[in-house]
């Protein structure tokens, strides 16, 4: 191999000469610099005549006395003898057939119809030699006959050498397909070869800008792909060397199982390697399958598994689903009836080779048009036809078309017939039925007899077969569905009046008011309807309008009995009949288990079309089975009965999505009586089935389209109380599904903000969760863009201001009243406590999910309520569940982004709060501080000085709990360099640490509280300093550690926060500590182990 290959000789990234003096040429000067493809200067080892010929004569010396050796000595040699000539001819074959040409062949014709050949008779190899290599033949002939002879002795006489067969099957395959390059090292050098080239990608310089190495690489790459393109056409001498290939993937070996899978497996492996290699080549086998798979009475079952392998192919090859109409009428039909695949194993074969079909199945052309524009394509790219044989080949494609056609119909059919038969199991029957479903399409006819096997087939009593009945009706509704009438305009023509489209001012504005729901007068005649503009998806109008407005009329064709087309009139024929519609919808009920229920879009889409197509004549027969299935009496089937009648509303509602006024006005005449019964018969099962038939029903839909069922959904909230807390919260929760329309119903976000803020002190927790969540919704869409435009939805200022100051008298009146009056051995709740605390945890909630729910959740009004969330802290001490909800609330906050205005305020707000009379505000704004400054570090450095303040205050607070926290967060500021540790910190908490707690009194030696409040917030100063550096012992770590250790007999308060912050310093530098202690002198680290030791540190 190395005697005959071609290669790249360097890879320098410069074309200079890199051995000039470095004052001419400095290389680091062209490092990483781009090389025109042009000035590549590529220098390739090309092997020389005395190379050639020493190639030769090695291989002629070595390769032959062992071919000798097989064919004559084969059955003497043990199997290790066997192996070792194979393994030296294997290898020599990979070096020399680079150099031995193509068997000289007779080419395999039609294989497929064609006009322009498909292979090369010429060999484009990337090997060139100095001169012509000479043999004394043509190797790869003699390698086809000695191995091929060898390999059938191996199979009859010697199965058991595994080894030996494999090796001789890689010679025989090498002998067929093998030019020099192997697949998996092109592909392994493209996979090298794209990592280097992202690692080197420079945007900044553009596209195909990459240096010298990488695209010699590239053209190397290049050249071994191309070598393997080469030969695609089939021989005779190919095609016999596939037959022989697929008998030995499908033979029967007499030896251990396992040798005898491992032989037809590498076989196998082999044949899809040549498959690959020519194309069309699999048409030689394909009548050999099908013969197995067709062949009556018992056959060889390691054949028919071989077979069944071989479909099953690898990951480069699958033969079920190559472009061949001829093809898949014979192979499918034989894989669908076929009766030898009893075993566990071939069916499981079978299920595989039916998944992959689904997983890579493209419904191929049936019938190949060219239009103009293609063919002057094809004409400057080649040449002008002539009118004779265009008309030559016109006629070749329209025999093609009329094959595919006629091919394609008779599959369909034959499937048909096997399904409508009695001799498919269930399991063939499925298959069957799938493969259907996969070769649907509306650029043929379906015959009718397909489409009523698919009817029938939703009332089986296999509920597999259901479900692909379920996905072809769908299917067949949408290939069935008229065609909608299309028109153009400009937003001028729209409006009647001018508007600026180029300028991009995101929002509301006037010019895209007329999208939304608010001021739309329903229109009162048909022809207002049909005139009037939808636009369904939500982006339109947004930011800025297009040029041209494409949009369909509010207007379709509609099946009628007397227009109803042969296919269209089979399914209306079975839906007008209520007693298949009762029959269809109590199998769809029992067809999920208990426990894995959920709200089927499939059937969403089935009832959708079949609603789109036929109208309203479908209507009163589903009507009448609903109210059937939503008043089930049989507790288990009640959640599957409610979730069908969802799946069929929800395509209600969108099927009529192109309905006349008259017949929009009678299908809601119906539905909303219905409805409201369905809200009064809510189930915590139930209610996610009818949210998702609203979600799906209005979905991607003009809101002025859909006025209707937006006003029904308004209407549950203006009734009045039912007294049901759960149909109360089920009545919010489906309203939260007008979130579909997003910024387009702001009149209705109005009208459901000003509903639910009356109810956040609702008595009921449920009730008030919910209105968290549909208030924070509310709130989503009031954003502000860059040249943006005021917000015609609820004002998130205006609202969180209102609800701080009721917040405010409900703190007010919940500290002035007792929740709870014991007299005697009753326990009275008062009512107004109550209420201001249901308020509080509303409005916590209420508070955490404007970050979840909003676009732009960071308001000014967000910032004023801050001090309000402190406060709460005295308020919700013991109750963990609101108590953890406020700490989440106020982690959300110091999380977001804080713009410098937003940041400046809300530290405005942060020392307000540090002044506030209760000690859990102070305690809880401190402990924010640390949170907000670690989320905007970079932000916050301009306000380093105040915050620094702050947190030295709060170090000195009267209350131990406040110190401590102020504690912590002054070291997590030292730690990640917010604040910097400097003497004068130092100094000051050296000073504050040594204050005296003793004081005079009346000429006696008291404890003075305010003193011990001062040291002890110095000492809490220098655990921070220590507790900052948990990996390392910067300079003014020592000084800190030996004052603490000065305080090791002070009161106990002092003595506790002494012992934690000594502790902690102990573990985080215990595995490094024979390192840090360089950093102490000796009198420092003997004073440091008396501490950590000593009986008062363990007390």
């Amino acid at each position: 191999k190395s005697l005959s290959y071609v290669y790249p000789i360097e890879y320098r990234l410069t074309v200079e000469n890199i051995e000039e003096p470095f004052t001419d040429f400095l290389p680091i000067r062209a490092w990483g610099q781009h090389v025109e493809f042009d000035k590549l200067q590529v220098q390739f080892h090309t092997p020389n005549e005395e190379e050639v010929d020493f190639a030769c004569e090695f291989v002629e010396t070595f390769i032959y006395p062992e071919l000798e050796l097989l064919n004559e000595k084969c059955s003497k040699m043990s199997n290790e003898e066997r192996l070792r000539s194979l393994t030296l001819v294997h290898y020599m074959a990979i070096g020399c057939l680079r150099m031995v040409p193509r068997i000289d062949s007779k080419e395999i014709e039609n294989l497929v119809p064609s006009v322009a050949p498909y292979g090369s008779k010429y060999q484009a190899q990337y090997s060139i030699y100095a001169k012509e290599p000479k043999f004394k033949e043509n190797l790869r002939m003699r390698l086809l006959i000695d191995i091929g002879k060898l390999i059938d002795i191996l199979a009859e006489n010697y199965s058991d050498d595994a080894s030996s067969m494999k090796t001789a099957l890689k010679i025989y395959s090498l002998s067929s397909i093998y030019y020099g390059v192997f697949k998996h090292d092109a592909d392994k050098l493209h996979k090298h070869f794209e990592a280097a080239k992202n690692s080197f990608i420079n945007k900044l310089y553009g596209e195909r800008q990459y240096p010298r190495f990488l695209m010699i690489e590239r053209i190397t790459l290049q050249c071994e792909r191309f070598s393997l393109t080469n030969f695609q056409s089939l021989t005779e001498i190919d095609k016999q060397v596939i037959l022989k290939l697929f008998e030995l993937s499908i033979n029967r070996y007499g030896e251990v199982r396992k040798k005898k899978f491992s032989v037809r497996r590498d076989a196998q492996g082999y044949l899809f390697s040549v498959l690959n290699r020519y194309l069309f080549s699999y048409q030689v086998i394909v009548d050999r399958i099908i013969e197995l798979l067709n062949s009556p009475g018992e056959a060889d079952h390691d054949q028919i598994k071989g077979c069944l392998y071989i479909l099953l192919g690898n990951h480069s090859f699958f033969l079920p689903t190559k472009h061949s109409w001829s093809m898949i009428e014979k192979l499918w039909p034989a894989m669908a009836r076929t009766t030898h695949a009893k075993k566990l194993t071939t069916q499981r074969l079978l299920d595989h080779i039916n998944e992959t079909i689904g997983k890579q199945f493209d419904t191929q052309a049936l019938i190949e048009d060219t239009n103009d524009i293609s063919r002057k394509a094809a004409i400057d790219l080649w040449k002008p036809i002539e009118e004779n044989e265009l008309e030559a080949r016109n006629i070749l494609r329209q025999q093609r078309n009329e094959e595919n056609v006629k091919s394609y119909i008779n599959l369909m059919e034959t499937l048909n017939s096997l399904l409508r038969g009695d001799s498919l199991t269930w399991r063939q029957q499925e298959t069957t039925m799938s493969l259907m479903w996969l070769l649907l399409q509306k650029r043929v006819p379906i015959p009718s007899s397909c489409i009523r096997t698919f009817v029938d087939f939703l009332v089986h009593d296999n509920v597999e077969l259901r479900k692909i009945a379920e996905e072809g009706i769908a299917a067949f509704c949408r290939m069935q569905k008229p065609p909608r009438i299309y028109i153009e305009k400009t937003i001028d023509e729209i409006l009647q009046r001018p508007v600026n489209v180029d300028q991009c001012r995101p929002g509301d504005r006037d010019d895209n008011l007329w999208i939304t729901i608010n001021d739309y007068k329903p229109p009162k005649t048909q022809k207002e309807w049909e005139e009037t503009c939808f636009l369904d998806k939500s982006f339109h109008g947004y930011y800025k309008w297009p040029k041209i407005i494409k949009y369909p009329i509010n207007k379709r064709e509609r099946y009628t009995k007397e227009n109803m087309p042969q296919d269209v009139a089979i399914l209306y024929e079975r839906f007008i009949d209520k007693n298949f519609i009762n029959k269809f919808t109590q199998f769809m009920v029992l067809d999920e288990e208990k426990g894995k229920i959920s709200f089927d879009a499939r059937r969403f889409n089935m009832f959708k079309g079949l609603f789109r197509n036929y109208g309203l004549a479908l209507v009163d027969n589903f009507i009448e089975r609903l109210y059937v299935l939503i008043h089930e009496k049989t507790k288990e089937k009640q959640e599957g009965s409610h979730r069908v009648a969802a799946e069929i509303v929800a395509g209600m509602i969108r099927g009529s999505k192109y309905w006349t006024i008259e017949m929009l006005d009678e299908l809601w005449k119906k539905l909303i009586p219905f409805l409201d019964e369905v809200c009064l018969n809510l189930g915590p099962e139930t209610l996610s089935y009818w949210a998702s038939c609203f979600k799906l029903g209005i979905e991607d839909e003009d809101p002025r389209r859909m006025y209707r069922p937006i006003e029904y959904l308004r209407s549950l909230i203006n009734t009045h109380a039912t007294g049901n807390t759960f149909l109360e919260t089920s009545r919010w929760y489906l309203l939260q599904t007008v979130t579909n329309f997003e910024w387009r119903v702001p009149a209705i976000w109005c009208f459901i903000n000003e509903q639910a803020k009356e109810l956040l002190d609702h008595p009921y927790k449920a009730i008030r969760e919910r209105i968290a969540i549909v208030l924070a919704l509310s709130l989503t869409f009031d954003v502000t863009l860059p040249n943006g435009q005021s917000t015609r939805h609820p004002d998130a200022n205006k609202f969180i201001d209102m609800i701080s100051e009721r917040l405010q008298q409900a703190i007010e009146v919940y500290e002035k009243t007792p929740l709870a009056n014991v007299s005697g051995q009753v326990v009275e709740i008062d009512p107004e406590a109550r209420k201001a605390l249901n308020f509080i945890e509303t409005v916590i909630q209420l508070h955490t999910h404007l970050f979840s729910k909003c676009l732009q959740p960071i308001k000014s009004a967000i910032i004023r309520i801050f001090p309000y969330l402190c406060e709460l802290e005295s308020i919700v001490a013991n109750d963990d569940f609101i108590r953890k909800n406020l700490i989440v609330s106020r982690m959300c906050v110091a999380m977001s982004y804080l713009h410098k205005p937003f940041m400046e305020a809300l530290i405005e707000q942060l020392e307000q709060a540090c002044s506030s009379p209760k000690w859990h505000a102070r305690r809880a704004a401190i402990e924010f501080v640390q949170n907000m400054i670690f989320c905007n570090l970079f932000n916050a450095r301009p306000y380093a000085q105040r915050l620094r303040q702050l947190v030295f205050k709060c170090l000195f607070d009267e209350q131990f709990e406040v110190r401590t926290v102020a504690s912590v967060s002054l070291s997590g500021f030292y730690q990640c360099g917010y604040i910097q540790i400097n003497n004068d910190d130092l100094k000051y908490f050296r000073a504050m640490s040594k204050t005296s707690y003793f004081t005079k009194v009346d000429g006696k030696k008291v404890t003075s509280v305010e003193n011990i409040v001062k040291r002890h917030g110095g000492v809490l100063g220098l655990c921070a300093i220590v507790l900052s550096s948990p990996y390392d012992i910067p300079k003014y770590v020592p000084e800190a550690l030996m004052l603490l250790c000065e305080h090791s007999h002070d009161p106990d308060l002092i003595q506790k926060s002494i012992k934690k912050a000594l502790s902690e310093f102990r573990r985080t530098h215990y595995d490094s500590w024979h390192e840090h202690r360089e950093k102490f002198t000796e009198d420092q680290l003997v004073i440091l182990a008396d501490v950590l030791i000593s009986p008062s540190y363990y007390a």
